[in-house]
């Protein structure tokens, strides 16, 4: 297949070789005035007789996908940004006889006027057509099975080319992503931007990317999330603030992980946990009606809420589940590993995750999260070894995160401590004590509920994608091995 693929392309290089003897091989003055997909709605629906009397001229370019030689005249189609369009082009035309010999993938422009076959296909009659783009390389006939999954994902230009269902699927992501903004706007949240790159890595337990700026001779890292940020300009007036940002984690790849991801981030002066609850499924609910979701999740009705503790009984297990010893058994049971600088939160949430996560498949809101593993979210008043924290899981993915932000900078100071020792003890993912955080702490937080999406895997829910890579244009990939 390779030599045949090389054959193919020495081939095309030879037709370019004699485009560049004849003048310009790389034309770059024709206009395109006309989208296939404007044609098709403006004239699709009218009959061949109508397009005839009204002599529609048409103007259109794009690489050509099909193409059916048949002596005098010939058919072939168009594909733009926006759709396909098919040409007919005869043998009236000075170039036909090289129009013949133009290869499938080339970019090819197409000036004449609108007709419909025989068949009732909206075809444009050429009168003029020119090659603007010589392809050297040959399009793919179909991608299917491993190797071609693998190439979709290196080669996302060809995927583009040759895949509709992929072109559709990121033009949802669009929309998904517009109707995030389009809420946040309609709620007074103003859109702002805070640094990738940072001195101390904060906002979430995750191990991060390491570089170094060699102007200031110091190393910095990439942002795992912008959460410390958005609360410092919350602590500056800026009230209601979010951003839509790139996140970096040095960490697994896997269905639902990827090292960059996207994630909207938010923050909300004067309220709590339970406003935020409501405001994601509110903001869940527009994407899904953004992209016109049907599927067996239902993003209309109300979403459940599960605290950790029910989940976890509601899979047969009883016990007391703050007692160390006893999570600690459970999980041993399970062969799940833990250490013994974990206490009972920490353990807690892994037997969630071992035994109650996969049930969560309808939209669910768990709550009752452990302080322990809270580091940033303000503590339940009632209740001091919990916090006032929500994940929403969808699909047994979770997919959005917040709470009411903890606001006590000395409370926040010694939970910074707390990491810090894990950090010391080896823990490559707990957090950095940061101390300029503090110090905007100690100006004064307003109460203040925050929230974080990740858009990366809302969009593989809205568009049925299997894995994560499937919503990423360029996901990170290993290198290509050497031929």
């Amino acid at each position: 297949m390779e030599n045949e693929d090389n054959k193919l392309i020495e081939e095309r290089r030879e037709k370019l070789k004699a485009l560049r003897a004849q003048g310009v091989a790389f034309p770059n003055d024709f206009r395109r005035k006309n989208l296939s997909q404007e044609l098709h709605e403006k004239y699709s629906a009218k009959t061949k007789e109508e397009l005839e009397s009204l002599k529609v001229q048409a103007s259109i370019a794009g690489r050509m996908v099909l193409k059916r030689v048949m002596g005098k005249a010939s058919f072939a189609t168009l594909q733009d940004g926006s759709g396909r369009l098919q040409i007919y082009v005869s043998n009236e035309i000075k170039n036909y006889e090289q129009f013949k010999h133009w290869d499938l993938g080339d970019i090819v422009g197409v000036e004449g006027h609108l007709f419909k076959t025989m068949k009732g296909e909206l075809t444009v009659h050429a009168s003029a057509i020119r090659l603007l783009v010589k392809a050297l390389r040959p399009l793919p006939e179909k991608f299917h099975g491993m190797a071609d999954q693998e190439m979709k994902y290196r080669q996302r230009y060809v995927d583009l080319i040759a895949t509709p269902k992929t072109r559709e699927v990121f033009e949802k992501r669009i929309r998904i992503v517009q109707a995030l903004r389009d809420t946040m706007a309609a709620d007074g949240y103003l859109e702002v931007e805070t640094p990738m790159m940072q001195p101390i890595p904060g906002g979430a337990v995750a191990r991060p990317f390491k570089t170094h700026h060699h102007a200031l001779d110091m190393e910095m890292f990439l942002r795992i999330a912008p959460e410390l940020y958005l609360k410092r300009l919350v602590v500056g007036g800026m009230e209601r603030v979010f951003e839509i940002n790139r996140n970096f984690r040095n960490e697994g790849i896997s269905t639902r992980h990827n090292p960059e991801f996207t994630m909207m981030e938010w923050y909300c002066a004067y309220e709590d946990c339970e406003y935020m609850i409501a405001h994601t499924e509110k903001l869940v609910r527009a994407a899904a009606r953004a992209v016109g979701f049907q599927g067996a999740l239902d993003f209309e009705k109300p979403f459940a809420r599960l605290p950790i503790p029910q989940a976890i009984r509601q899979q047969g297990i009883d016990g007391d589940l703050r007692d160390r010893a006893f999570l600690a058994k459970k999980l041993d049971e399970l062969k799940i590993e833990h250490t013994q600088a974990q206490g009972w939160g920490a353990l807690q949430l892994m037997l969630f995750e071992a035994v109650a996560e996969k049930h969560c498949v309808q939209p669910t809101f768990v709550t009752e999260y452990p302080a322990e593993v809270s580091p940033l979210a303000r503590r339940n008043d009632k209740d001091p070894e919990t916090v006032d924290r929500f994940e929403l899981f969808v699909d047994a993915k979770e997919i959005a995160n917040g709470f009411s932000e903890l606001n006590d900078p000395e409370d926040q100071a010694g939970r910074f401590r707390e990491q810090a020792k894990l950090k010391d003890a080896g823990d490559a993912e707990a957090m950095y004590y940061d101390a300029d955080y503090i110090r905007a702490l100690e100006y004064g937080l307003p109460p203040t509920a925050g929230g974080g999406l990740g858009i990366d895997r809302l969009v593989m829910l809205l568009t049925d994608s299997p894995s994560i890579r499937d919503v990423i244009l360029f996901p990170h990939m290993r290198p290509e091995a050497a031929s």
